[in-house]
């Protein structure tokens, strides 16, 4: 009779504190195989929406980088970037894990231009976006506005008085009022620099860092020009289609970095600024 009485005393603890078996069925706790509390929580109760800030931390930290969509502007085409992202592997299709693959143009979006771009022998010698200076991308800059009714020439950029010392500068211009980042169709009639005012620039500041509001610094009318002037010293790297709006014109910290792409002239670039 103690015999018996020992074991239903000791089945009545297995069953009340439901001791985990040792043997491993190799399932995840998410899937059928095994469910778990939280997959029945996520399965009844719906999700709050996602939250998307421009803003961090109450403002101290500012994203100027445009999110990537399918009807933002690419280089000389009226339709867009169109579809650039792809669900390979689907959980919805029975997959394990969701798996996204992407194809998108290295100047998409905000991005980065490295010496190779205009310069045939600077790719070929291997001065891609993985040589960049992370010192040059990162550090205190200054937000300027260009005046609006030109492009940035050498009377323009004397005009702005930007004092030696400043090594980095982000220049608002009209196509941050035109809204031209937000538009499908790409515009030529964007403002860029001119290449005397590239030639000012590089001869009378102490500017390595040029970020402008378009997918070019260059003006489409001098393209080719200005960029010759601006990478052919492989000293100054250009930060382009950045997202200005509602930013003050003052000093920041800067923050850049573009994806290791060895061999790459261009790629997309996240850059931030702390107050």
């Amino acid at each position: 009779m103690a015999r018996l009485q020992l074991f239903l005393v000791l089945f009545s603890l297995h069953s009340l504190f439901h001791f985990p078996s040792t043997t491993s069925t190799g399932a995840h706790p998410a899937y059928d195989e095994q469910p778990s509390c939280s997959a029945s929580v996520a399965s009844s109760d719906p999700l709050p929406a996602p939250l998307r800030r421009e803003e961090f931390d109450g403002g101290r930290i500012i994203d100027i980088t445009h999110f990537y969509r399918s009807d933002m502007p690419s280089w000389e085409s009226t339709e867009g970037v169109g579809q650039f992202l792809w669900l390979a592997q689907s959980m919805a299709n029975g997959s394990q894990a969701n798996g996204s693959e992407m194809k998108l143009g290295a100047h998409s979006g905000t991005h980065v231009d490295a010496p190779g771009h205009v310069f045939q022998h600077y790719f070929e010698a291997g001065f891609d976006v993985d040589t960049l200076d992370l010192a040059v991308l990162n550090g205190p800059a200054l937000l300027v506005d260009v005046p609006r009714h030109s492009n940035i020439t050498a009377e323009v950029m004397r005009g702005l008085n930007i004092p030696r010392g400043v090594r980095r500068v982000l220049f608002r211009t009209l196509n941050t009022d035109k809204k031209l980042m937000w538009k499908k169709k790409f515009d030529t009639s964007y403002v860029g620099f001119m290449r005397d005012g590239a030639q000012w620039l590089v001869d009378n500041t102490d500017i390595k860092l040029v970020g402008i509001d378009y997918l070019s610094v260059a003006a489409f009318d001098d393209l080719i020009p200005s960029h010759l002037v601006f990478l052919e010293g492989r000293e100054i790297i250009l930060v382009e289609g950045l997202k200005l709006e509602n930013v003050k014109p003052r000093i920041y910290s800067l923050h850049c970095l573009p994806l290791r792409l060895r061999g790459a002239e261009g790629c997309p670039i996240r850059c931030i600024l702390i107050n």
